[in-house]
């Protein structure tokens, strides 16, 4: 993937440059005042936009399809400011049951500050189909669920939403365009937390909005500059330097998820485990079809619970505790304790997750490495 950096002067830079800065200079207010009006004019504030920024939409907006794109200072800038575009008070939201915890704590503060009301899904076209009403806005899925890995039908759900008359918002952070292009199957909105992914090296914290028409790409662009959450450049850069490695690191994270899950699956001490390119994962047919492969994210329940998962993350040495994901790095978590403590044990149950459930982002490493230091923590 090539990040095109602008030209200057006649000719184009080789490495996209950092312009760190917060202001430009013009030397007349006419031109001034055309750069704010729009997310595609010139550039005046670094909070309107930015030429290291817009190289970085650019070239995100193209690897999925998407006519624009707007780059936000996090993951969670990204999805509160599509949100808070798309919705008003009175508002009705349909969201898949298997979710982030960050968008289930913005949800529900939509919920009881602005009276926005929300309904949870599994997932099921039906179920789906059932829960719209006359109020119903907003469809909202995830391409890959955080963190049961359950992969979504996007076309058969994203063409029920559009009959509805629904904006279909889909998080593709954890498949990213290499994976799955959610806008050719339906989707108005893609939104990724280009922290994981798209950056790829744990060293960025980014979000970035995609979107297949104009006005809703106009509307969210004033809701990220009027709400202060825009990319930082040197943000931006350091994201879109990542980009460029993404489908190699891809590949790879994928080809070592594939040996750890099957081996996984096959120890003893292992309830469930859930990963995509398993037949015995429930949306496997689903994720053929789908996807170009199937993620570096290894979700596994330990069958003696809470207390064994514990003991696991405190005997990993290669692998690490630690919130996030897609990374060059192995990362496990717990999620009951981490990215999904707001929920109670009803939520917990009905994501799917448990007190053993352990999620793993897999990085770049040998396989063999990652899997002996897998086998000696689980005893």
């Amino acid at each position: 993937m090539h990040v095109r950096a602008p030209h200057l002067e006649g000719v184009r830079p080789l490495s996209l440059p950092i312009f760190q800065t917060s202001s430009f200079a013009f030397t007349d207010s006419e031109s001034l005042a055309d750069a704010l009006a729009g997310p595609d004019g010139s550039y005046a504030y670094s909070r309107y936009g930015n030429p290291t920024t817009r190289a970085l939409e650019e070239a995100v907006a193209d690897l999925e399809g998407g006519v624009a794109a707007v780059a936000t200072a996090s993951g969670m800038g990204a999805i509160s400011s599509v949100l808070l575009a798309r919705l008003r008070s009175g508002d009705h939201v349909i969201v898949q049951s298997a979710l982030y915890g960050g968008t289930v704590s913005v949800l529900r503060d939509l919920s009881e500050r602005f009276g926005i009301e929300v309904s949870y899904f599994s997932g099921a076209a039906d179920e789906l189909a059932a829960a719209i009403r006359p109020n119903t806005k907003l469809l909202y899925l995830e391409t890959i669920a955080n963190p049961t890995t359950r992969v979504n039908d996007l076309p058969a759900l994203a063409a029920i939403g559009r009959d509805a008359g629904l904006t279909v918002v889909v998080d593709n952070t954890f498949a990213s365009p290499m994976l799955c292009r959610p806008l050719e199957h339906g989707a108005h909105i893609v939104l990724h937390s280009s922290t994981k992914f798209l950056g790829g090296h744990s060293d960025i914290i980014g979000g970035v909005v995609v979107f297949a028409e104009e006005e809703h790409h106009r509307e969210t662009w004033h809701q990220v500059v009027d709400y202060g959450a825009s990319a930082d450049p040197f943000a931006a850069w350091l994201t879109a330097r990542g980009l460029q490695t993404l489908s190699l690191r891809q590949a790879k994270q994928c080809a070592n998820a594939r040996v750890l899950a099957e081996r996984l699956s096959e120890h003893p001490a292992i309830g469930a485990v859930r990963w995509p390119g398993l037949t015995s994962h429930p949306d496997h047919e689903t994720a053929v079809k789908l996807l170009g492969d199937f993620g570096a994210l290894v979700s596994f329940d330990i069958a003696e619970g809470h207390e064994a998962a514990v003991r696991f993350l405190e005997r990993v040495r290669l692998a690490t505790l630690a919130v996030s994901l897609g990374g060059v790095e192995t990362l496990v978590l717990q999620p009951s304790s981490s990215t999904h403590r707001q929920l109670d044990a009803s939520g917990l149950a009905a994501a799917g997750i448990t007190e053993g459930t352990i999620r793993m982002s897999v990085g770049i490493e040998h396989a063999e490495d990652l899997w002996a230091d897998l086998a000696h923590a689980l005893g």
